[in-house]
């Protein structure tokens, strides 16, 4: 299937796949997807997201074997998403095999430690590949925590066959990256304050899940809220940044850059 192909003289839309990464097993924060956030799980948050992004067609949570990892199947079944269980470690793998499973030209990536995925962000990023085809669309100057990668499927399959280094399998897309000469990449630069775009909204350690904490708390109203009314919570309560700001993101340089 193209972009251009059509039936009865109308245009196909390729189908979307969102693919949720997800596992209990975090080292820094055990468990953390299953923390509870304004009275629900973080995963249930990431889902609901997901499933709001315009022309998603289908979301997967893509977790590990482990029985420890049942609660996020039993969840993600639960809200009515698709659900995959494969390698562990080998993300690029599990990756692949979801994709495999559920189909898609276009699949969405997605992190569980991310409940601040932004809706409107994701589907423009998913707007532009559809109109560019290009093989990895992604904004840049976004926080940490709010963005998604778009991967052409017949990317990630070319990734999946040709990946040999260790780190290309557990964060996905670093071979699509390394590799400008056999594929298009598309970085969007969204127009955001500096000091905005270097906030800290991805949960990975018990300091980050105190300040999602606090923003759901006082955000979450039984939907999904934007990115903008974040910045302006912490805008009113600068403070709270404080929480946080010295955390190292790890791997950071491989994810949605």
């Amino acid at each position: 299937m193209t972009l251009n192909g059509k039936v009865n003289g109308h245009k196909i839309k390729p189908r979307v796949t969102a693919i949720i990464q997800a596992r209990m097993q975090s080292s820094r924060l055990p468990g953390k997807v299953m923390l509870n956030l304004a009275g629900k799980p973080i995963l249930y948050h990431v889902i609901e997201r997901a499933k709001a992004i315009e022309h998603v067609d289908m979301v997967v949570v893509a977790t590990s074997t482990d029985k420890e990892n049942e609660p996020l199947l039993d969840l993600a079944s639960s809200m009515g998403a698709g659900t995959f269980a494969g390698s562990l470690d080998n993300v690029l793998e599990r990756y692949y095999m979801a994709a495999e499973q559920y189909g898609g030209e276009y699949i969405v990536r997605i992190t569980a430690d991310n409940p601040f995925t932004d809706v409107e962000y994701a589907s423009m990023v998913v707007d532009i590949a559809l109109e560019s085809g290009f093989d990895l669309c992604a904004l840049s100057n976004l926080p940490l925590g709010t963005g998604v990668e778009v991967i052409k499927k017949e990317a990630l399959d070319q990734a999946y066959r040709s990946a040999n280094e260790p780190y290309h399998f557990e964060h996905v897309t670093p071979y699509i990256k390394e590799h400008t000469e056999l594929f298009s990449i598309e970085r969007t630069p969204v127009k955001i304050k500096r000091s905005d775009s270097k906030v800290r909204l991805t949960v990975d350690t018990k300091e980050d899940y105190e300040l999602a904490g606090i923003l759901y708390d006082n955000l979450y109203k039984d939907t999904h809220f934007p990115l903008s009314e974040v910045l302006g919570y912490i805008k009113l309560h600068p403070e709270i940044l404080k929480i946080n700001s010295e955390i190292k993101q790890r791997g950071a340089h491989y994810i949605y850059k």
